[in-house]
């Protein structure tokens, strides 16, 4: 296996004609740069977000990139737990999902808390709640994948760099935008792999892996019309951290070896050779985030918040019955 991940190439992905992947944000940043490497792929991909006209520019900017790509679009407000409700009825009716990447999120909070429609602090429901709740309503059309379908989380190389345990999810008592940032991290984290976890326990033929984009900005990335487009000042400053950062682009380059690379396993951590930037491989996620007994205790957390209860036995169960009426 060491053998074959030291032979990935990221520019060169293997084929994926005939799958289907849901990327969550594709309309900038990591999610529209994962979105088109599936593409190239030959995947079929869709593309989510909450403002048609981003997301319209995205995959336009797609289908200029690569003119022979499959793509859709679906519009989805991770945020918005009604938003997530009706973009997982529309996707589960399909004959099968190979993949999910949870990549939607707020990078920069607001300055002082704020609370969706929904009663959630806004960070937390962007990058964690809608994505919970989202990847929970889509396990059985994940269960009809010929092979194993995963689910990849956004982790955050900041887990490692500050120890924001989880206490007050909602961060009622200490809101800072920093914290708010971290700690939504450390949760999704922790979900990740307590979400594996479960998978496996309950015999679910669906994988859980978490990924991280190093320090990826918007500076070093490539232009694009509609999707990246920093100013000069922003590629001067983000180009003075040459040495340490890397593209948005590259950033996404973990994110998709953790969802298509066959020898990837549930359960594990992806993210850049060198931390903040390089090759995608497996690393060592932050001790917070791995802990068996903090994830279950957030899963309880998420499952209160979102009113959502993952299906379990009945989804493989179910996966049964489709094979015995497929033939499978």
């Amino acid at each position: 296996m060491s053998a074959r991940r030291d032979q990935w190439n990221p520019t060169s992905l293997p084929a994926q004609t005939g799958r289907a992947f849901l990327v969550t944000g594709s309309n900038a940043g990591l999610g529209y740069f994962a979105s088109e490497q599936l593409a190239r792929a030959g995947a079929h991909v869709i593309m989510s977000g909450r403002n048609p006209n981003r997301l319209a520019a995205a995959r336009a900017a797609i289908g200029r990139r690569v003119p022979d790509a499959s793509v859709e679009t679906l519009l989805l407000d991770t945020s918005n737990l009604g938003s997530v409700r009706a973009a997982a009825a529309s996707v589960g009716g399909r004959a099968r999902l190979d993949g999910v990447l949870l990549n939607a999120g707020i990078v920069h909070p607001p300055r002082t808390r704020e609370v969706t429609g929904d009663g959630n602090e806004l960070v937390l429901a962007t990058n964690v709640l809608g994505h919970f709740a989202l990847a929970g309503a889509l396990l059985p059309v994940l269960e009809r994948a010929e092979l194993p379908a995963r689910m990849v989380w956004l982790g955050s190389i900041s887990t490692a760099m500050w120890s924001y345990d989880p206490v007050d999810p909602q961060l009622e008592q200490d809101y800072s935008p920093w914290r708010a940032y971290v700690q939504s991290k450390v949760i999704a984290q922790a979900l990740g792999f307590e979400a594996d976890r479960r998978l496996r326990a309950h015999g679910l033929a669906v994988r859980s892996l978490v990924a991280h984009p190093g320090y990826s900005v918007s500076g070093r990335t490539p232009g694009i019309r509609g999707v990246n487009e920093p100013t000069r000042g922003a590629r001067f400053v983000d180009n003075l951290q040459a040495a340490v950062t890397q593209s948005k682009e590259r950033g996404a380059w973990a994110p998709v070896r953790a969802l298509i690379d066959p020898d990837a396993e549930g359960g594990t951590f992806w993210g850049p050779k060198g931390g903040l930037r390089g090759m995608p491989r497996t690393a060592r996620p932050a001790a917070l985030t791995a802990d068996p007994a903090r994830g279950e205790r957030l899963w309880a957390f998420c499952e209160e918040a979102t009113a959502v209860q993952w299906p379990s036995d009945r989804g493989s169960s179910e996966r049964r019955r489709w094979r015995r009426r497929s033939g499978r």
